[in-house]
């Protein structure tokens, strides 16, 4: 770990120009268990952002945190530091479900962890909660609910059980005490209505908050804009591009403190391939998409995308309000799969104007005007 937060620090310094030019309202402590590499370590890294980089008066700063690694004396350090915001990962109020995660708290230790919270001072606490355990009944996943709403977040995700090789789960994989699709399903919507009755409103897929206390930080993913990442596995979009960092440790610290490149992946977006984000990420949001939007990033109508939505809409599984399309909460369980038909119709629309010789295979005609509507520009062709 010392070797590792030399490499982190010195990242960050050798990084001070590209700094310069940006204001940071966001800045959050991810990916793994941050709080088990230590309170003090945290702090020195938010102390060099705050030295290398504008960060704001009253910006958004996250820690992600485990019941069992975090003490109170930690909490009210790294609130003393600036951090204003928590997502502790709670996971479930079943005790033996914990323990079939391979978690080290109980329910108890939650509880006191997000109690310690508040007596340091934190007013913007998240938990993190999951359904599709093996054995998991609805009764249980509303017992969770229940027990988690009792602790007064500001804000809760809900994640279903995926199972990962390598995992202590993956015993599960194929075991009939897994709940099956409509079981889980069946979770998904008794959370979303139940958190609603609340005062948690769903702003995506999997995340619901009291109103002002939606995640700054998650919604510049999904809204699509800039963010540079540090350390092992971290990435950034910034500049229309998208780079990511080697995972192993050893290499990171090696590759910084050695000056070679620790840079593993590396793509510029084209506009098609950001107007694709854009439907992927806004979709996953109860922000939705617009033509509008579509149309400033992509110098394309959106046509067949629009007929598949308006498909979606007969079924249920999505609206059209205020000049804007979302998904329901019925869309939302399906979203992996509608976002996939949406972004095939993308796909389609493009071959039709690069080859406007091809017809539709739905027999429609394709779109071969040349010339936006009431624009004298030509149309970019991709």
């Amino acid at each position: 770990m010392p070797d590792y937060q030399h490499a982190l620090l010195r990242h960050i310094k050798e990084y001070a120009p590209q700094l310069d030019g940006y204001l940071i309202d966001t800045v959050y402590f991810g990916g793994g268990t941050p709080s088990h590499y230590g309170a003090g370590r945290l702090i020195s890294v938010l102390n060099a952002l705050k030295k290398h980089g504008h960060v704001l008066r009253g910006a958004e700063i996250t820690a992600e945190v485990n019941p069992d690694s975090v003490t109170r004396d930690d909490l009210a350090g790294m609130y003393r530091a600036g951090f204003s915001r928590l997502s502790i990962g709670v996971q479930s109020a079943n005790d033996a479900a914990l323990r079939s995660l391979g978690r080290r708290h109980d329910f108890a230790r939650a509880e006191r962890a997000v109690r310690d919270a508040r007596e340091a001072g934190f007013k913007n606490i998240s938990v993190d909660l999951i359904y599709g355990l093996p054995s998991q009944k609805r009764d249980d996943w509303a017992n969770t609910i229940s027990r988690a709403v009792a602790l007064k977040p500001e804000h809760i995700s809900c994640y279903g059980l995926t199972i990962e090789e390598g995992t202590q789960l993956y015993v599960f994989r194929d075991s009939p005490f897994l709940p099956d699709d409509d079981e889980q399903a069946d979770m998904y919507l008794y959370a979303v209505d139940t958190l609603n009755r609340y005062g948690y409103k769903q702003y995506e897929v999997s995340n619901f908050a009291r109103r002002g206390h939606e995640s700054a930080h998650n919604l510049k993913y999904w809204l699509g804009g800039e963010y540079l990442g540090f350390g092992a596995a971290a990435h950034s979009f910034v500049g229309g591009r998208r780079y990511g960092i080697v995972s192993d440790t050893e290499r990171y610290s090696e590759g910084i403190l050695y000056n070679s490149s620790v840079i593993e992946t590396d793509e510029e977006l084209s506009d098609f391939e950001r107007a694709g984000e854009y439907l992927m990420l806004r979709l996953r949001t109860a922000y939705g998409i617009s033509e509008r939007e579509y149309h400033e990033i992509y110098r394309c109508d959106m046509n067949r995308i629009l007929n598949r939505l308006k498909y979606f809409e007969a079924n249920g599984w999505a609206e059209f309000r205020n000049d804007r399309w979302r998904f329901t909460a019925s869309g939302f369980l399906l979203s992996n799969t509608l976002i996939g038909q949406i972004l095939e119709e993308q796909t389609r629309q493009r071959s039709e104007i690069s080859k406007p010789w091809i017809k539709s295979s739905d027999g429609e005609d394709p779109q071969l005007t040349m010339f936006e509507a009431g624009e004298s520009r030509p149309l970019r062709i991709f």
